[in-house]
């Protein structure tokens, strides 16, 4: 998939059909600049369009950062602007994507999660973020005050540290073990994970940890099919 901001802000979307619950985003490039004189090029000026070697480092980190192991992320130009690449170039933000099957694990704060993977089979984490997006999650019987901070949120990356590999394990979500990244607002522990065989590691190594490895998708599930 494909999505191209040009204005400030933008939204990538996993859905899969008959199971709107289950796609996760895998982000495999990213660009904050301009490649070409088409795209974003409406209502601009030549001089604004001339340079299409215009590129921010680091873009491809932040957007995986922000956006991996969710089904909805919103992207924002202003976060994920970090440097200005090319001064008096209108740029826009070019992102695409895969969907990828996940468990969708929400869990509210002061409470435990609970990863369970059944036949032997081990968890891996795809993506995990602790902190508020939306007003509706993990709200019941709580003041306004304490849920209007939507831009909320920062990586958990101690569930993968803790739990990849296992059968099962169980983490309380609380700041103590997240930190806190937004003060009086109750906040809410979203993990995407998988329960992956043998086979299934060697996928998820290629296709999640190297997207940009040389080996093609239909090599690689042909190898696993006859494994």
């Amino acid at each position: 998939r494909r999505a191209v901001t040009c204005q400030s802000t933008g939204v990538l979307v996993c859905l899969f059909l008959f199971q709107p619950d289950t796609g996760v985003i895998n982000v495999q490039s990213a660009l904050y600049g301009r490649a070409d004189r088409e795209t974003c090029s409406e209502g601009k000026l030549p001089l604004q369009l001339n340079n299409v070697e215009c590129s921010q480092q680091g873009t491809l980190d932040v957007l995986k950062t922000r956006c991996d192991g969710r089904r909805v992320c919103e992207i924002n130009t202003n976060l994920i602007r970090t440097s200005n690449p090319c001064f008096g170039t209108y740029k826009y933000l070019e992102t695409t994507y895969t969907c990828n099957p996940a468990t969708h694990s929400v869990t509210c704060e002061h409470s435990l999660a609970h990863l369970q993977c059944y036949l032997g089979r081990k968890i891996f984490v795809y993506g995990a973020h602790y902190g508020r997006h939306d007003r509706t999650t993990c709200s019941y019987q709580r003041p306004t005050s304490q849920i209007q901070n939507v831009a909320c949120s920062i990586p958990a990356s101690q569930v993968a540290q803790r739990c990849n590999g296992k059968t099962s394990c169980t983490i309380k979500v609380s700041n103590s073990v997240f930190g806190d990244p937004c003060g009086d607002t109750y906040k809410y522990l979203e993990v995407a994970y998988i329960c992956q065989c043998k086979w299934l590691t060697l996928y998820a190594f290629f296709f999640f940890l190297l997207p940009h490895n040389n080996i093609s998708q239909t090599q690689l599930t042909h190898f696993l099919l006859i494994s």
